[in-house]
């Protein structure tokens, strides 16, 4: 009999949605699945894969932790993903599944495309594309921006080609989902969570199941086995972009093929060591609302404790907690990496920051 296709699930979804966190909760509850992980972040600095690997889950150690930080896994799928992914299947041992978290600023559709690749399409089988969307963000209106505030401004500069970048990549993260999961529920109240529902509903014409989440606790069987086959399904997902240059295509104009990043910028800032923590987010705040700085992560060196504070911001929200002690081996040191628009006064918010410290 032929062995069974290796399922793999893409976890996706606009930064700070709590991917990672939920991917941490999966793997203490897989119910023995030894998983491999393949990690993507935007960023030189691979936050989310040095938290997962202080989780100290037995069925996925750090050997099974991949990390790709060359930029979004969307635009490197030739260079990175298959690549990585072939010399993952040639491992002696091989996982029970595959989980990939993308980067916050990524297009799924790449990549699930990235499963019809010969060598990969005969082994692996993408089990399902999850998308977790950060609700109170959404009951923000972080992702509903004025359209007839665009549209003059369009009209006004040339150059604004498309609408909001922050909008269209939500969009389009959805449109590609077999899972939607509406996660941090608990900072919302009945009418806001059902508000949050219409509002995601109505940008998907595709209808996916969705579920409601708290602090990203989703019960692996939930996630996993969803035998969505997705990479069969990708005519039905494109994103804006791909709509876009299809229907330039069928007029007869040139259009850029690519999708890229140049509407965000990161920079990792290297800090001393901080005493009061509290003090420090508390500083933060502001300084995120001046600059809307769109995400915020990395840890922080506390003078006197053993363990190392990791840092969570999405927008003005902001968590921190002790994952785990400083190894022998390890620099203490802060370490941020900080996620805005490319418009942003660079020098203004490193030195903003800086002097949050």
């Amino acid at each position: 009999m032929l062995q069974s296709k290796i399922p793999a699930t893409v976890i996706t979804g606009f930064l700070g949605a709590g991917k990672t966190t939920i991917i941490r909760n999966m793997l203490m509850n897989a119910g023995g699945k030894k998983i491999a992980l393949i990690i993507n972040e935007f960023g030189d600095l691979g936050v989310d894969g040095d938290v997962l690997k202080g989780c100290g889950a037995d069925n996925c150690t750090e050997d099974d932790i991949i990390e790709l930080t060359n930029g979004c896994i969307c635009c490197t799928v030739a260079d990175d993903f298959i690549p990585t992914m072939q010399k993952l299947l040639e491992r002696g041992t091989l996982p029970d599944h595959i989980v990939i978290e993308t980067s916050g600023l990524a297009l799924p559709q790449p990549l699930v495309n990235a499963f019809n690749w010969p060598d990969i399409r005969t082994r692996v089988t993408v089990d399902g594309v999850i998308t977790v969307v950060d609700s109170a963000a959404v009951a923000a209106g972080r992702f509903a921006d004025d359209h007839d505030k665009v549209a003059t401004q369009r009209a006004e500069d040339d150059s604004l080609d498309h609408d909001s970048p922050i909008e269209e990549l939500f969009e389009d993260q959805l449109t590609c989902a077999d899972l939607i999961v509406l996660n941090k529920t608990d900072l919302l109240d009945a009418a806001g969570i059902a508000a949050v529902r219409a509002d995601v509903t109505a940008r998907v014409k595709r209808k996916p199941t969705m579920v409601e989440a708290r602090n990203g606790e989703v019960p692996s069987m939930v996630l996993l086995g969803l035998g969505a086959g997705s990479e069969d399904d990708i005519d039905n997902r494109k994103s804006h972009h791909e709509l876009e240059h299809q229907a330039l295509h069928d007029s007869g104009e040139a259009h850029d093929h690519h999708h890229d990043h140049d509407e965000f910028e990161s920079f990792v800032l290297k800090l001393g060591s901080i005493a009061d923590p509290s003090a420090f987010v508390d500083r933060l705040v502001p300084v995120i609302e001046a600059h809307d700085i769109l995400r915020l992560k990395g840890f922080i060196d506390v003078p006197g404790k053993p363990m190392r504070l990791v840092i969570q911001a999405v927008g003005s929200r902001i968590d921190t907690y002790f994952d785990r002690p400083w190894t022998s081996g390890e620099k203490r040191e802060t370490r941020l990496v900080v996620i805005g628009l490319h418009d942003w006064d660079f020098a203004a918010v490193v030195g903003a920051v800086e002097k949050a410290v």
